[in-house]
């Protein structure tokens, strides 16, 4: 059976010398190359949506890979895909490096310059595992949790445009039609969620910042569960905490999210700072929300030049949702678009704060009326976004049987 082998590096003279010597491999049947961290994850989670069975048992990743780092994108791959092997390929062999890259879930380490009988070696020995590993859960799809479910980031372009309240509905949408569902409060030093849903908590997502092993336990431990169902992350109550919430922990946090929920919903504010970076690459949907106003769709064009530049994000990839809509504004949602160069929602959202004042001061968003206007439109930006489990009765979820908008990357 041949050994399918993914190489994974920036350096195009050092993936191609890579895959002329995988190729001379014994049984060897290397994959064309992926040059970055979001290719390499893109890549394993389509492949992965139809079967263990087509992922490669071994993936290569070249030190020199971005945007991000090697270890960081090997803990990941090891979390999402636990049948998957990695080898790190670097200039370091050292004990030092050899132990963090098997704490990050490596299952090999080769040195550079590259010797064809020590990679041939590590390489047998991983897809051995790797092949074990599939053995062990009987190519059974159900027991497979690497996937796992939809992530998706709502971020401001500006303060007060409405994420929140954005978040906050998606994910009441997506948990009310059946769909376990996580929300995330990631704008770190003034996160509104809890005010929204007036509740007293005392976990938040800066006590998971310390932890390299974030369990099913823990992460249990750290979630506030609401009467709604919505299992809810929230930021720190003592702003400056947020600092403690890395890049790092944020991805860790995502990954953990991922594997346990079929959604999980962040709400990353309007400031970027590494946590909400790092959720906005991870996430199959990142939506930016504006108001239909300059001063708005200004701060909108930034954020994505911005996320672009850092390579966060790139401008088609992102999904503009207009919120305070209404037919008399001079700034409509398709000049927006080709202002900001994204993708668009179709739904926009409308304009209609009496519908919301009531709720909004008595931090029961949740209990907002079925017939408001602005709800429905959230809840239908939902469906629309694939968040919401379909009817069988065509029931209220209006939207759950349309295709996703904009750019998702991982179920296309």
């Amino acid at each position: 059976m041949p050994i399918r082998i993914l190489p994974a590096g920036a350096d195009p003279d050092a993936v191609r010398s890579l895959t002329t010597l995988l190729s001379q491999l014994p049984d060897a049947e290397p994959q064309p190359p992926v040059t970055d961290s979001t290719q390499l994850a893109d890549t394993l989670a389509r492949l992965a949506a139809d079967s263990v069975d087509e992922l490669p048992e071994v993936v290569v990743v070249h030190e020199r890979i971005g945007p991000v780092p090697a270890l960081e994108l090997i803990r990941e791959v090891a979390l999402r895909f636990p049948a998957v092997g990695v080898i790190l390929v670097t200039t370091d062999a050292s004990p030092g490096l050899f132990a963090a890259a098997m704490d990050s879930g490596a299952r090999g380490l080769v040195a550079l310059p590259l010797s064809y009988e020590e990679l041939a070696s590590r390489v047998q020995a991983v897809a051995q595992w790797s092949t074990g590993v599939r053995r062990h859960l009987g190519h059974g799809a159900e027991v497979f949790t690497g996937v796992g479910g939809t992530v998706v980031t709502v971020s401001g372009a500006k303060g007060g445009v409405g994420a929140s309240l954005t978040a906050v509905q998606l994910a009441l949408a997506a948990q009310a039609s059946g769909r376990a569902t996580a929300l995330v409060d990631l704008d770190l030093q003034s996160g509104d969620i809890a005010s929204y849903l007036d509740i007293q908590f005392r976990r938040s997502v800066a006590d998971l910042a310390a932890i390299t092993d974030i369990s099913p336990r823990v992460l249990a431990d750290a979630v506030f569960r609401h009467d709604t169902g919505l299992a809810l992350l929230l930021a720190p109550g003592e702003g400056e905490r947020g600092e403690e919430v890395t890049d790092r922990a944020a991805r860790q946090l995502v990954s953990a999210l991922r594997s346990r929920y079929e959604v999980v919903v962040i709400d990353c504010g309007a400031q970027l700072g590494g946590a909400g970076a790092a959720a906005v690459e991870m996430a199959d949907t990142a939506l930016l929300v504006t108001t239909p106003d300059v001063i708005a769709v200004r701060a909108a064009k930034r954020t994505v030049r911005m996320w672009d530049r850092l390579q966060i994000r790139k401008a088609e990839e992102t999904t503009v949702v207009v919120n305070r809509h209404t037919r008399g504004t001079e700034i409509q949602p398709a000049l927006i678009q080709r202002i900001t160069g994204t993708a668009l929602a179709r739904t926009a959202v409308p304009a209609n704060f009496k519908e919301l004042q009531g709720v909004v001061d008595a931090g029961r968003v949740h209990e907002l009326d079925a017939k408001s206007t602005v709800k429905q439109a959230l809840w239908g930006l939902a469906g629309e976004l694939g968040l919401v489990k379909a009817q069988d009765d065509g029931g209220s979820h209006r939207g759950a049987g349309r295709s996703p908008v904009g750019f998702r990357r991982r179920k296309e």
